[in-house]
């Protein structure tokens, strides 16, 4: 195991490894903690329920938390599903390569998914703090993983050119091919630590959504480091995780 040392002072995470000291490999979420595509999920989540509202007159139009809500960090068609039921729809769920233009569980994540693709086809700029905490973890001799719900990771990490630092991807696609279920549970951030040849307990978990902080938070892993996008920094201690910075780079 790796050992890093700490210059933790206080409550400041500023300028120390407060929250990966110890570790031996770090487990990052994709959207919203490597890369800016949460806004791009948000952005298509909003385009796919504000045409899909307009045929449910009678049904609450689509706000902006709704997405922290229910969706955020969850698979695509439990963020579906869930916000229906927030608005006590029910739909069929089709079957799971649904034509994007049907009306049902499937098919409208599909078509979130089309949308969701045409977006970051032109690349994707990843944060620059995350870049150097992600530099920081390798050249300490850190393992490291992206652990996301999202069926789109491979391709967000290469629009981002991040993919060469992840030997070990497990997302929506692997999650469902191992039946493994998604976030809240901790379920594919354990997979990602065996793949890594590690235990969990030397493992980082690093989310920026509140599903994600729960998952870490239910498992055994040695931390849980919540990068607050605007879930809300007392959101995200309070669904368990040991600390939260604004940016990763206030962990170097």
């Amino acid at each position: 195991m790796t050992e890093l040392s700490s210059s933790t002072t206080g409550s400041s995470t500023t300028g120390s490894t407060h929250g990966w000291t110890g570790a031996s490999a770090i487990l990052f979420d994709l959207d919203g903690v490597l890369t800016p595509t949460a806004i791009v999920h948000e952005r298509a989540w909003q385009e796919l329920f504000d045409g899909f509202l307009q045929d449910v007159p009678e049904a609450a139009g689509y706000r902006e938390s709704d997405y922290f809500d229910h969706i955020d960090g969850k698979p695509r068609f439990d963020g579906v599903r869930d916000f229906l039921a927030s608005r006590s729809i029910v739909l069929p769920e089709g079957p799971l390569d649904d034509d994007p233009a049907n009306d049902t569980v499937h098919g409208l994540g599909n078509r979130k998914n089309k949308v969701f693709n045409d977006i970051v086809s032109s690349g994707v700029a990843p944060y620059e703090g995350s870049v150097r905490f992600l530099k920081a973890a390798l050249a300490r001799g850190l393992k490291v993983a992206v652990v996301s719900s999202s069926r789109n990771a491979p391709a967000v990490l290469n629009a981002a050119g991040l993919a060469h630092h992840f030997p070990v991807v497990v997302d929506g696609v692997v999650a469902a091919a191992a039946g493994l279920p998604g976030k809240p549970s901790p379920a594919t951030y354990d997979y990602a630590a065996q793949l890594l040849d590690l235990p969990s307990e030397e493992c980082v978990v690093v989310e920026d959504a509140v599903s994600g902080v729960q998952a870490g938070n239910a498992g055994t892993f040695h931390s849980v480091i919540g990068v607050d996008r605007g879930a809300g920094r007392q959101t995200l201690l309070d669904a368990g995780a040991t600390l939260v910075v604004e940016d990763l780079n206030e962990l170097l």
